[in-house]
């Protein structure tokens, strides 16, 4: 791991109410590597994966203490722009949320905010549409609706609105849940290629996916970090006897 991981994670606990849903998670994430957070459902895979962007807080009752820091400023910190923030991470959702307006103008939306002059948005957008693998499937059809792309195509498309915004880390909460198998397949290939330039961080429940995609893992359960390491360690050789157990089937 890099001396200074992009994004680290210090003594974060976060509670709805009074319910403790992080408890104390301290863990650097690894630069330009698939992160795979798993655990049981309810463990608090997607909390930690929405604290890293502040996104928590859009809920009632939720007291947060701890640090999460990117590029070694804390995005708790008040002083820091929650907009810069933000900005920094690519959203991918469990389901796919296209904006009500075309393909095109779904990828152009961010750019265009940011201040991408009008004459480079045909590159711009032909550029994330490729990465996101989706260009040559919608190239001849990029000013329909986007809602009249498959469930799948709409998660490449959102996945290359994302990538317009110029993120440096890529949160990815279930990101296939909702996708058929080729669809799924699809997604995981795309990974691959862009953990070449961004951070990753993946939630997923699906223990063959974490196997198939993940270069380091975190296991939480019950709120807390049980362990942590290199994906290949976790899966062969773990040592703690909880993650063997979860690993195993035995708790689930």
């Amino acid at each position: 791991m890099d001396a200074k991981p992009h994004l680290q994670v210090k003594n974060l606990s976060v509670s709805y109410g009074t319910t403790a849903a992080l408890k104390n998670i301290s863990v650097d994430i690894p630069d330009k590597k698939i992160t795979a957070i798993i655990g049981p459902s309810g463990c608090g895979k997607s909390t930690l994966l929405r604290a890293f962007n502040r996104l928590l807080e859009d809920g009632d009752e939720v007291s947060i203490s701890g640090q999460v820091l990117v590029d070694n400023e804390d995005i708790y910190d008040p002083r820091n722009d929650i907009t810069q923030i933000r900005k920094k991470m690519g959203l991918l959702s469990q389901k796919p949320y296209p904006l009500p307006m075309s393909i095109f103008e779904n990828v152009a939306y961010g750019p265009r905010i940011h201040g991408i002059k009008k004459n480079r948005m045909d590159e711009t957008v032909r550029h994330y549409l490729t990465i996101a693998g989706l260009w040559e499937e919608v190239k001849d059809r990029l000013h329909e609706p986007a809602t009249r792309l498959s469930i799948g195509q709409q998660q490449r498309l959102c996945l290359a609105r994302g990538l317009a915004v110029e993120p440096e880390i890529i949160l990815a909460d279930e990101p296939t849940s909702a996708l058929d198998p080729k669809s799924s397949q699809k997604i995981e290939a795309e990974f691959k290629v862009l953990k070449n330039d961004y951070t990753i961080i993946i939630v997923t429940h699906i223990l063959r996916q974490a196997r198939r995609l993940a270069d380091y893992v975190l296991f939480i359960y019950l709120g807390e970090l049980i362990e942590h390491g290199p994906a290949r360690q976790i899966f062969e050789n773990p040592q703690h006897e909880m993650t063997k157990e979860y690993i195993q089937g035995i708790i689930s």
